[in-house]
Formats: C-alpha cells, structure tokens, sequence
C-alpha cells in the first residue's frame, strides 16, 4: 500500500502522519519540530505550555502565551519547512485568546477538540492558519459540519476522528467507552469501524455540498504498522499517532515519564475522571489510586485554566497533576496515555516510530 502526502489547501505534509498534541508539556517545540523535519505534522500542546516560565504562577495565561512563542520558534528551527501547529483544548479558559496567540506565532493548523470548536472559524476570521477539529461520533461531525457551514460558509482543513482507544480526555460516555474497550479483555467489543465509515460518509455529504475536499485522519490507539495500514483501508488520509511518540528519545518529557509507559503493564491502564469533565485514559500509580478512593488531593492557588472548574469542589488541580507527571515526579502525577501504552518496551527515536507505523515512506 503506497501512502500519499496529507494535503490541506496550500499546506502539505510528505507524510500522512499527525502527531496528537499532549499536555502538559509532552509534546512541545522539539518533538513537534521533529515530526514535521521528519514529513509529519507535528503540534504543540498549548495546554499550560507555560509551567517553566518564572511567572507562571502569578501570570499563568501571559506566562503561556509567551510559551507559545517560544516552543514554536524552536520548532520552527528544527523544521524550517515543516507542518507545525498547536493542539488547543475548547475547554480551556480564554479559549479564543490562544486561538488569537497561536495564529499570531505563525503556525500552519490548530487542531481543537475537548468540546466542540463551533467559534474557531469566527476566532480565525481571515487568517490563512488551517482549522481541524476532532469528532468521536457522527452525531459530533454531524453537528461541527452543519454548523460551520451554515454559520461560516466554510469547511474544516483536515477533521481528525478521535477513536476510543486513545489517551487522554475522550468524547465518549464511559458507557460507550465500555462497549468499545471492555475492562475484560475477553468480553465482546463494539467496532469502531462502523462509527468511522459514518463519519466519512457525513463528511462526503459536505464535500458535496460544498464542493471541496475534506482531508481527514484517524486517531486513538494506532501504534503499529498493521493498525495504520487498516486506518487508511477505511478511507482516511492520515493517521494522528500520540503514545508512541512520548518513550522517543525526542519527546519534551523527563526520562522517569516515558520510563513509566516502558513498565506500564496493561492492568495499568485505566479509565479516569477528569476535572475537565471528561472520561479520560492514563496509568494507575499512587496518585491515581488516591483519586478513585475519593480522596481531596490537596493543591495551591487556582490557576483558572478550565472554564468550568470550582477548585471547592474538584477532587485535583489537573493543572498541578500534569505538571508533576512531565517533570518525572511520576508517583504524584496524572500521566495520560493510549490504550496500547503498555506495549513500549524501548526509548526510539521519532524516525523509528514513523518508519515503523506507515506502509510505504516517501522519501525527498
């Protein structure tokens, strides 16, 4: 099966290769910089990108927007001709003002999902950036197309299709996320294939309408050669990889987090409750135990970084919890991860994963 570049509009990545946007601080300037060198698409996860910066704390949104900047200057340094953008969550508080900071940066697509990005055209206005939004369902296609195109005349750039087996806050309810990913490995699952063939058929429906091409790609628990090749037999144009791009030796994270999904085993695995609101996929450790017994994880001043969030009431700062996680300090941190986690066994580079996930790679 040969693989064909991922078009949107003017913009071309060599490769049909997303790499999922992971925050905080996962995937940042160096491993985007270096999927795109290497002919993906890589992003930046703007989600509290700015936790190293001395003000942080006191300016958390200035602090961020100052780190958008920067990881994607040095992005943009290691891939002077690449496809580089953000991955923005719609349940960020001050949404649009990182849709503004990234449009600003430079960066070629943002990809939105944790809700739906009904005003993203609108925050866009007449910038040239490509817009991507991520579905789970037809029923969230259905709604994301019909209303852009009533409300906006336009179309999205690329629609990434979010699958349930990836890591991370999922657009599903635990009930269908139980029928497509059972906690019993040997009880019958529901195929998420039919959901997909639903999605592209909705998204014909609008490529009709409006007489364009809608590039799309697969994402959730891809991360292996066979999974890629079934992906694009389905009729997407891409892939969106995450977890197996965090044990590379390129990934922005400390050393102890990828460690953690080398000795992941499945067991480990498990569906949380984030204070997002959302279900969401990351590794059991200390912390998370604490977590499902109903305990108050104990946190610091607010960071207002979710637009509905009562620090009285929540059971964890996500913000302190992901920030443990990417500094190493793994046994008191939220480490988000895929389905299929447990199977990193080796630290590889980001060219290896590439190599080993596409059918065919296309060389310059």
């Amino acid at each position: 099966m040969q693989i064909k570049p991922l078009k949107m509009g003017k913009i071309e990545a060599r490769l049909p290769i997303i790499q999922g946007g992971m925050g905080v601080g996962i995937s940042l300037g160096r491993l985007a910089g270096t999927v795109a060198k290497e002919g993906g698409v890589g992003l930046i996860s703007a989600a509290q990108i700015g936790y190293r910066e001395p003000d942080f704390h006191q300016n958390t949104k200035e602090a961020n927007f100052r780190a958008m900047h920067k990881e994607y200057e040095k992005a943009r340094a290691i891939a002077p001709n690449g496809v580089i953008g953000f991955n923005i969550m719609v349940a960020m508080n001050g949404y649009e003002d990182y849709v503004k900071t990234a449009i600003e940066t430079g960066a070629d697509i943002i990809v939105s999902g944790a809700g739906l990005p009904t005003s993203l055209p609108k925050l866009a206005d007449k910038s040239e950036i490509k817009l991507a939004p991520i579905v789970s369902t037809a029923k969230s296609a259905k709604v994301i197309l019909k209303y852009w195109q009533k409300k906006y005349q336009r179309m999205p750039d690329l629609l990434v299709i979010e699958g349930p087996c990836a890591g991370g806050h999922l657009g599903f309810t635990k009930e269908q996320l139980d029928a497509y990913f059972p906690e019993q490995p040997d009880l019958p699952k529901a195929s998420y294939d039919t959901q997909v063939k639903e999605i592209l058929s909705i998204v014909k429906e609008y490529e009709d309408i409006c007489q364009c091409k809608i590039p799309t790609a697969l994402a959730g628990g891809i991360e292996n050669r066979t999974q890629a090749t079934h992906a694009f037999s389905l009729g997407v144009d891409a892939i969106q990889v995450a977890s197996r791009f965090v044990p590379t030796q390129e990934c922005d994270a400390d050393i102890r987090y990828k460690e953690a999904y080398l000795n992941a085993a499945r067991e480990d695995i498990i569906l949380v409750k984030s204070p997002v609101g959302m279900p969401g996929r990351a590794l059991k450790n200390p912390f998370m135990e604490k977590v499902m017994r109903g305990e108050q994880i104990s946190h610091g001043p607010c960071h207002r970084c979710l637009q509905n969030c009562n620090p009285a009431k929540t059971p964890y700062c996500i913000t302190e919890a992901l920030i443990h996680a990417v500094r190493g300090e793994v046994e008191k941190g939220l480490l988000f991860c895929g389905a299929y986690a447990y199977k990193a066994n080796q630290i590889e580079t980001v060219r290896e994963v590439i190599d080993s996930l596409l059918p065919e790679r296309i060389e310059e």
